[in-house]
Formats: structure tokens, sequence, C-alpha cells
């Protein structure tokens, strides 16, 4: 009864005062947990705000911690109303180990939920804590996502993968703006301390891959006199060249550290791909250690995976970029509820050496609110690459026209998408932007997907030959 309807046991027994005040705990709890359900229906963003603000969770864990304490007491005041002593030496020797077990089992529940919380509290506090909010800009949120590559070999952190994701603050429809990181000449917004350093565009006399796009950030890092106060000149000065380039306003950032990869990797039991080309170990002014030999259902740990990422010995830029995507690709497919679940300490301390972000933890809600709603929808794409853009000399009138014209299709799809009978409008695509759409579940097994990005020019190698999550 105990274990059923805490307090019960209480009142059917003689003990009705406590087993009332049992109830009305109980009655309490399930009133703010229908409260919390009714406002995620009426207000997603709201209710997610509320439940991943660390005041609330620390309101949940404390809250887990008494129930704990409570249920345990309770299963011992129904031990002592069964008036053990009394029963049978065997009856009393089955009660006893039952009574305990209950205890056992309830308490440890709500004590490694109490650790969950817990520790879900600390990850939101370290990586979002209280950032700038920054509202919509012609509502459209903008998203830089940056793949920070800050190996042992590297001096510092040089993002090598950059993509602005345009957001839809409506519909949540998104348009993924790929920009090369060896774009040159990027130019500044006018009166940027990188503008005035850079008049002309980011570049000075044999600069060579220095003055490429992906340097913009170390070359701010190592020179934070141009940024007085700002504790991340990097992040600043890139989002600033791709405001410049694209022509829109970035909202917020979020830097992923590959090498923080390897940790996170391994706290979710590693990844299983098919490798479709020889992958160095190190090279590129070190000493290749070994290869990562092709085969289908190869599993990786969090060291050879994150070599088949980051690995750039005999491999063009856009394979590289292709063998990131396929093991992104495999952490969503292959990562299940269960594992999470289990491994989540792991996982979300892993995830703190691995994510930076200016996103505020008061934002958390709006965006998982959109993200929600993007998986219904196709994503568009606009990359900035060959042979459209020569990267070497780019027409950034070109770039910012064609992503105007991405992001107005994009828009356009939203309000055609219904042509009055509840039937989906197709709109052509142009030839500067794609639309991905999402596989369906009759082409595409569990745990398995492809990853054929649009080929820029003859840049490109053929996906299924690099890998397949």
């Amino acid at each position: 009864m105990t274990l059923l309807l805490p307090g019960s046991a209480q009142i059917a027994a003689g003990s009705k005062k406590a087993g009332r005040w049992v109830w009305r705990v109980l009655t309490g709890i399930i009133a703010i947990v229908v409260f919390v359900v009714v406002l995620s229906l009426i207000w997603r963003a709201g209710a997610i705000n509320l439940m991943v603000s660390p005041t609330t969770l620390r309101f949940i864990q404390i809250l887990l911690i008494l129930l704990a304490i409570g249920w345990a007491a309770l299963f011992v005041d129904a031990y002592r109303l069964g008036r053990p002593l009394t029963l049978e030496r065997k009856h009393r020797l089955t009660t006893s180990i039952l009574d305990g077990a209950l205890i056992v089992l309830v308490v440890g529940a709500l004590i490694f939920a109490s650790t969950i919380v817990s520790t879900q509290r600390d990850f939101v506090a370290s990586v979002f804590g209280n950032g700038k909010k920054s509202e919509a800009d012609k509502g459209r949120y903008n998203v830089l996502l940056l793949g920070g590559d800050s190996g042992a070999d590297r001096i510092g952190t040089r993002p090598d993968s950059i993509t602005l994701a345009s957001v839809d603050a409506n519909t949540g429809r998104t348009v993924l703006i790929g920009l090369p990181r060896n774009m040159a000449k990027v130019p500044f917004p006018a009166g940027t301390p990188m503008n005035k350093q850079f008049p002309d565009g980011f570049k000075w006399k044999d600069c060579a891959e220095n003055c490429l796009l992906n340097g913009v950030y170390t070359y701010a890092a190592g020179h934070p006199a141009l940024f007085p106060g700002d504790p991340n000149p990097g992040v600043t000065a890139t989002m600033q060249a791709v405001e410049a380039v694209t022509g829109l306003k970035v909202n917020y950032h979020v830097l992923i550290d590959l090498a923080g990869f390897r940790d996170l990797l391994n706290a979710v039991g590693g990844i299983t791909l098919d490798v479709g080309k020889r992958v160095p170990i190190g090279g590129i002014g070190a000493p290749i250690k070994g290869y990562i030999e092709p085969g289908a259902n190869q599993h990786l740990d969090g060291y050879h995976a994150l070599w088949f990422a980051r690995s750039r010995a005999g491999a063009t830029d856009y394979e590289r970029m292709t063998r990131q995507k396929c093991v992104m690709t495999a952490m969503l497919n292959q990562l299940s509820p269960q594992t999470v679940l289990v491994k989540f300490q792991g996982i979300a301390k892993a995830s703190k050496k691995v994510v930076n972000t200016d996103i505020p933890a008061s934002d958390l809600g709006t965006f998982t609110d959109l993200a929600l709603d993007s998986k219904k929808l196709p994503v568009s794409s606009f990359s900035a690459v060959p042979p459209l853009i020569k990267t070497g000399n780019p027409d950034f009138e070109l770039i910012r026209t064609s992503v105007a014209a991405a992001i107005g299709k994009s828009e356009a799809l939203d309000k055609s998408s219904d042509d009055g009978d509840g039937k989906k409008t197709n709109t052509p695509s142009s030839p500067t932007s794609t639309t991905t759409k999402k596989p369906s579940s009759t082409s595409t097994k569990p745990g398995k997907s492809s990853t054929t990005p649009s080929k820029p020019g003859n840049d490109v190698d053929d996906v299924a030959s690099i890998c397949k999550a």
C-alpha cells in the first residue's frame, strides 16, 4: 500500500492524521505536475524555461531528497503498524526483507534522480549561464555554429567549420549558410576594431593562410587590446566577420571543441561507422601514428572517432567536413534515450568541455521550442563555395544577395505551404540554395543514415567513398 499510494497504510491501520498529511503533500505535487503539463500545452517555451531554470532544478533536487526521506519513514511506520512481533517467524522475516528492499528501491531511485537533476543544474549553469539576451532580427534568430579544432598540434582554437543557422522566429524553418574556412579578404562591419585595423578586408603582406576566415579567431584572440573587456575576442571578431559577409545580424554563437569530443564519445560508448577510405592518425606537421582502415560497421572509441573527424593528412577540406558530418550523424542516430539517461552524468561532464556558447539559460525554452518545430520542416541551405564563389577572391555582394535569396525563398515556403486545400505547395529550387528533406522511415534503417551534401563544383569527393553513419 505504501509503495502504490503513500499514506494509505496509515489511514487503513488507524494513523489517519499522518496519512491525511501525506495525501495533502501528494495532492500538492500532483497539482504542480498538472500545472507544468498545462503550461507546456499553452506555452511550451515558457514551460521549458521554467524547468531548466537553476532555481527550479535546485527546488526539484531538494524536493526529491525530502520525498526519499519521507517515503522511507512511511515504510518504517507501515512496518510498525503491521505489528511484526505478532507474526510467525517465517512471515516476520519475509515482511522485514520485503520492507527493507522497498526502502532501498524507492530511496535509491529518488536519490539517483536528485543526482541527475543536480548534474543538469550544474550543466545549464556552466554552459549557458546568464548571457545577454538578443532579440530576433527581422523575425529571425541567426546562430553562428563553429567547430573549433584545438588539438595538441595546433596553436589555440581555429574554427575550421563555420555555419550560420538562420531560424525563423515564428515557424522554426531554418536556412543553413555554410562559409568555407579558407575564404580570403573577409570584411568587417564599419566602426568595429577589426574594420579599423583592416579597412580593405582581412589581409596583410605575405599573410598566407593566417588571413583566411578561420584565422580571424586566432588573430583577435592574440590581440585582446583591440577588444577591451571582452572575455572572448576571437568569437566576437568571427561573428562580426560573418555579419559583414552574409549581411545578417548574428544573435548568438555555439563553439564545439572537436578535441573535447574524445571524452564525450567515450562517455557514450563510442560510435559505429562505415569507413570508406583509409584515414591517417596524425600527419600535417606530425608523424603518422597509424590508420583507421576502411571497413563496414567499425566501432570507434573516442580517440579514433576524434581522429576520423579531424584528420587532414591527404584529404581536402570538403572531405574532412563530410567525415565530421558522419560523426555527428552517427551520434544523433545511435544515442538512445536509455544511453543518455544511464550515462547522463558522464555526458554532461564531457559536454561542459566541448560546448561554449553565449545563449543565455533564459532563452533555452525559446530555442528548444523552435528546434521541435524545425524538425517538422525541410532545412534549406546555401554554401559560399566554388564554382559560384571563388574563396580566394570572393564576391561578397553576390554572397549577400544569395543569402537573402535563400532566406526569401524559405519565407515564401512558409507563406505558400498551404494552398487552401491543406496541400503543400512546392517551390522550385534556385541554383544558389538547396532544400534537404529528412529521409523517410521506409528508406532508412534504424541507426543508419547517409550524409549526402551538394557538391560545390568538383571539390567534394564522392560521399559514399568517404563514410556512412
